[in-house]
């Protein structure tokens, strides 16, 4: 039932928020768009109450509860980013909108982005780690919580990549080719001078 739920709130994210943009761009009705777009947490909040009705009615936690765990945390974590930037495209190609703006591609101004980024996907794993330890809470010393476990020590994971990859761009920021032509290297005739 969980995975289901889980399927439907994603397949449910991406209808409403192309009905959300639909409404606001192609239809000129923005706050009908969005008033739809905010009906986005209500998925993430029936899938947390989903989870925790199946925990309490008896399920043994497993790989599910887990998944579910992650997927709200990215929804709370990546969900406004994400829907900013299909906005953003959305409104280039069907409302005439300016081109959406690339990220920095060097220097200070991609650091900074990198670190925007790894903090977005650090609060996504916080979020999921958090909902995953009040699953083995919720679940106590009775019953199997080694997914649930497993599925920390990935979250934990990929908040590691995280930081690595923005500390990377901190310690080596990526430079902007240079514009000046290369010098040729002097011919033997000019050495020999």
């Amino acid at each position: 039932m969980i995975v289901t739920l889980i399927v439907v709130c994603e397949v449910g994210f991406w209808v409403l928020l192309a009905g959300g943009l639909s409404l606001r761009y192609l239809a000129k009705m923005p706050r009908a768009g969005i008033a739809v777009l905010l009906l986005e947490p209500v998925l993430e909040l029936v899938l947390l109450i989903a989870t925790a009705v199946d925990l309490r009615n008896g399920a043994q936690a497993d790989w599910k509860h887990g998944l579910a765990a992650v997927y709200i945390g990215y929804s709370v974590g990546l969900g406004h980013s994400t829907i900013k930037w299909v906005d953003a495209r959305f409104a280039h190609r069907f409302a005439g909108g300016p081109p959406p703006v690339k990220p920095p591609k060097y220097g200070a101004a991609r650091t900074a982005h990198e670190w925007k980024t790894a903090a977005r996907w650090i609060l996504s794993c916080a979020v999921a780690l958090g909902l995953l330890q009040a699953a083995v809470w919720y679940v106590g010393d009775g019953g199997d919580i080694s997914s649930l476990r497993a599925w920390q020590t990935k979250m934990l994971i990929v908040a590691g990549i995280n930081l690595l990859i923005a500390a990377s761009y901190t310690i080596w920021p990526k430079q902007a080719p240079s514009t000046e032509e290369p010098k040729e290297a002097p011919s033997t005739e000019e050495l020999k001078r």
